[in-house]
């Protein structure tokens, strides 16, 4: 059985360190709790050595991604044991490994023993936790249900992180494909295909036109490869610089979301981010309209936050939500439909919620749909660009040696 490691508190409070065989981290805490203890972290023993050295090399940012959804959750579970918050802090400062997350968290602490607010502590964190985490913090301090928040929140950047990766996941098989199968036509058009011209020359022989074109094509790289190289990287800093333009990305971000392809990908991704984080807000006690100010913020893209912004404005005015999130015609009308059920049903918050498992659910299978059609098309497309290049060069080939015969 693997071996994992464990951090845990005693039932007078104090944190124990250890490690455990078990079949799964489950099997650990659960093994923990008969035991007495509170489980505050459980993982592979390989991992604290293992994985140390590419996080040295990739250099994450403190409480980005897994890390902070980490601190959430285990901040949640000492919250609710009835750990004191700034023995709750005092507790997480000693599992990161990285000084910069233990920097945070005891700056953190530091200000919760200055008399400061959790909230305001993360604030003073400059821009570390974003606004959305900082507005549920301070709704949850409000309430006096500081820990249940956490749990909310643990929950709705798990399922986020779970998301992006699951797109993340399916766009790297293609991207690779591409990036191999490019270098290799860059190594047959630099390397192989001057070889033939230089033969092709020296037999002085009569060429189709396409042959000819492959020809030069392949002079041109193996002669200007430095030049053609640095048009790319300039191109791509270009490039770079105009995403960074908001009038260019917004333009950029309505023309993708009219592609029938990828329009309809996107609608729904972002919806089911909306929504999840319009509920999660709403459930915690944030007012619809503050909550729409953070979750506009959340959206990647700035057509469908420009939407997001005027329907703030309707919803100000009187509107309903789900009316006002449909004037600008891009977000899907199941969705609209469900939140409309929930405004009117008095159970907004929920509806969201259940719209942003729905529309989840169906990003997957839209994103293995097209992963599965995809990578055979680009499969097919790069294999016919290297077969007219291999074709192109060895035809000539082929005919001089029947002439021969």
């Amino acid at each position: 059985m693997p071996l994992y490691r464990y951090k845990a508190l005693d039932p007078h409070g104090e944190l124990l360190d250890g490690q455990m065989e078990a079949a799964s981290d489950g099997e650990v805490a659960a093994r923990l709790q008969e035991q007495g203890h509170l489980p505050v972290e459980t993982r592979l023993a390989g991992e604290v050595g293992g994985g140390r050295s590419l996080r040295s090399l990739l250099r994450p940012r403190p409480f980005a991604g897994q890390r902070l959804t980490q601190f959430t959750q285990q901040l949640a579970t000492l919250l609710g044991a009835g750990q004191p918050l700034d023995r709750a802090l005092s507790i997480l400062l000693d599992l990161p490994e990285d000084d910069k997350s233990k920097r945070t968290i005891g700056e953190i602490r530091e200000a919760v023993r200055g008399g400061a607010s959790l909230s305001s502590a993360l604030e003073r964190q400059h821009g570390t936790f974003g606004r959305l985490y900082v507005n549920m913090v301070r709704a949850g301090e409000s309430g006096g249900s500081l820990h249940e928040t956490l749990q909310r929140l643990g929950d709705y950047l798990e399922r986020s992180q779970a998301l992006k990766g699951r797109v993340v996941n399916a766009l790297v098989y293609p991207a690779i494909l591409v990036v191999v199968v490019g270098l290799s036509l860059v190594f047959l058009l630099g390397y192989v295909v001057p070889q033939f011209a230089s033969m092709y020359e020296s037999l002085d022989v009569a060429l189709p036109w396409f042959t000819r074109g492959i020809l030069a094509l392949g002079m041109l790289v193996r002669d200007w490869w430095w030049l053609l190289a640095a048009l790319l990287i300039v191109g791509l800093l270009w490039l770079d610089r105009r995403r960074r333009d908001p009038a260019f990305r917004a333009r950029l971000d309505e023309w993708l979301l009219r592609r029938k392809l990828v329009g309809p990908l996107l609608a729904r991704l972002e919806t089911a981010r909306l929504a999840r984080t319009l509920g999660t807000l709403l459930r915690n006690g944030v007012p619809l309209l503050s909550a729409l100010g953070i979750a506009r913020n959340v959206l990647g893209n700035l057509a469908l936050s420009a939407d997001v912004a005027a329907a703030t404005d309707e919803v100000r005015n009187g509107r309903g939500l789900a009316t006002a999130l449909g004037r600008g015609g891009r977000f899907p009308r199941l969705a609209l439909q469900m939140i409309q059920v929930g405004e009117e049903s008095g159970a907004l918050d929920t509806m969201l919620m259940k719209t942003a498992e729905t529309f989840e659910q169906d990003t997957a299978q839209m994103l293995d749909r097209l992963l599965a059609a995809l990578v055979p098309a680009i499969t097919l497309l790069l294999a016919a660009v290297v077969g007219i290049v291999i074709v192109a060069v060895l035809v000539p080939l082929y005919d001089l040696t029947s002439a021969i015969n």
